[in-house]
């Protein structure tokens, strides 16, 4: 067996459950309908560029005319004077976030590793980056070890996002080592609960400190809140946790207010929001710019009310490599019949290139993953009723249920455009 194939099982479970089981769940429940169809011709003419283009192995697409429209849909709904950030992890190429820097206009990006926060500095030296999470103090250390004396002013545009006194220490002695002043952003808990400050003495005296310590500058107020779109709306619940959340993070900035002059705090950073929440902000008076990233390829984790208006622009492309008429499980050829009866759509089988990605199958339609047969990183195993139609080396495609992890399988994105692959970014080192 190749190193890496996944071993197929069969326990005495599954055997019961796929030879008779069946019978009696057809007697408790409706029989699946057949959801094969005929193959939608966007896919077909984005199968067709990858082939002209002699991709023969599973690929990250993005559809840029797709991607210009979510960049202009997101700004459509900005409010007057809010900022955008873009949220690096989520969108993980430099040439994909010199595109939207282009499109948007603007130079603020939300960096959430050492790696990439050097590549930026690097590639990027001018944009202004915001930790979207605290960095252990030995990662810091590294970037500047790593920096390039070229890039040394790349540095004084990193907000350095702090969580607790703790961490602030540690970071002003770095600062003070290296003779820097450090731009200090300050996370706060609105709701999330995953750490942060609070409003309180605790946050009263980090501000003092901040304001007293050459080394250490007051940049602003980081306040996540992505909770707040899976809280059910029944009987308020959702908007409570929202009026929560935004009176936390005003009885922060009135603590604030108490340390520093109000042209101090007239040039902090406000942040908030991300893909599911930034359309709750209609003005710039509580959080003064807006992070947002997945929304503008749109993952299947995205499909929400607030994002209906943004379109899906990224999929994975991987060939077929085996098309079967029928499906028949090792150790259960007996239950072929049974099975295909009971269910439509496991009439036939495609094994494909690679696999085992957090993403759904959406063309062709109907296709799904085998239960039984389990997942597979190297052929996996799909199913599908008796209209589906795919022969070896024709693509399968999928919808990621993320960006951030899984555009970094796949090496080069290809970028689709005008029914051709008009060009290929490379995507960053993968790193938590």
């Amino acid at each position: 067996m190749p190193e890496g194939e996944r071993r197929f099982s069969v326990s005495r479970r599954q055997l019961i459950i796929a030879g008779v089981g069946v019978v009696g769940v057809a007697g408790m429940t409706q029989r699946p309908r057949d959801k094969s169809g005929r193959r939608e011709k966007y896919f077909l003419d984005m199968q067709d560029a990858l082939a002209r283009e002699g991709i023969g192995t599973p690929t990250l697409v993005i559809d840029l005319e797709r991607l210009d429209a979510n960049i202009d849909t997101l700004l459509t709904h900005l409010p007057n004077g809010m900022g955008y950030r873009i949220v690096a992890k989520s969108l993980p190429s430099l040439d994909l976030l010199s595109h939207i820097c282009n499109r948007t206009g603007t130079d603020r990006l939300m960096t959430f590793n050492q790696p990439m926060l050097n590549a930026l500095s690097a590639h990027m030296p001018d944009a202004d980056q915001l930790l979207g999470k605290p960095l252990p103090i030995a990662a810091v250390r590294t970037y500047f070890s790593e920096l390039p004396p070229e890039n040394g002013a790349a540095a004084d545009q990193v907000q350095w996002l702090i969580d607790t006194p703790v961490r602030l220490e540690q970071y002003r002695e770095l600062a003070s080592g290296l003779d820097r002043t450090f731009r200090i952003n300050l996370e706060i808990d609105v709701g999330l609960h995953r750490g942060g400050f609070t409003p309180g003495e605790e946050l009263r005296r980090t501000l003092e400190v901040l304001k007293a310590d050459p080394s250490l500058s007051f940049s602003g107020f980081m306040g996540y809140e992505p909770h707040l779109p899976s809280l059910p709306t029944t009987l308020g619940w959702r908007d409570r946790a929202k009026r929560a959340a935004w009176e936390t993070y005003s009885n922060c900035l009135s603590l604030a207010a108490e340390v520093f002059s109000g042209d101090e705090l007239a040039a902090i950073t406000r942040n908030a929001a991300g893909s599911p929440t930034y359309r709750y902000y209609q003005d710039t008076s509580l959080a003064n710019e807006v992070s947002a990233g997945s929304c503008l390829v749109k993952p299947t984790h995205f499909d929400t009310d607030l994002l209906e208006p943004h379109l899906p622009a990224s999929f994975i492309a991987t060939p077929v490599v085996k098309s079967l008429d029928r499906t028949v499980l090792p150790g259960l050829e007996f239950a072929e019949g049974i099975q295909r009866s009971w269910n439509p759509n496991s009439a036939k089988t495609v094994f494909i290139y690679g696999g085992h990605w957090l993403a759904d199958p959406v063309d062709p339609p109907g296709l799904e993953y085998n239960s039984t047969f389990g997942r597979s990183s190297n052929q996996e195993m799909l199913n599908g009723g008796s209209d589906l139609e795919i022969s070896p080396d024709e693509f399968v495609f999928f919808r990621p249920h993320q960006s951030e992890a899984v555009f970094l399988q796949f090496g080069d994105i290809a970028v689709y455009s005008n029914g051709k692959i008009v060009e290929r970014w490379p995507v960053f080192e993968a790193s938590a």
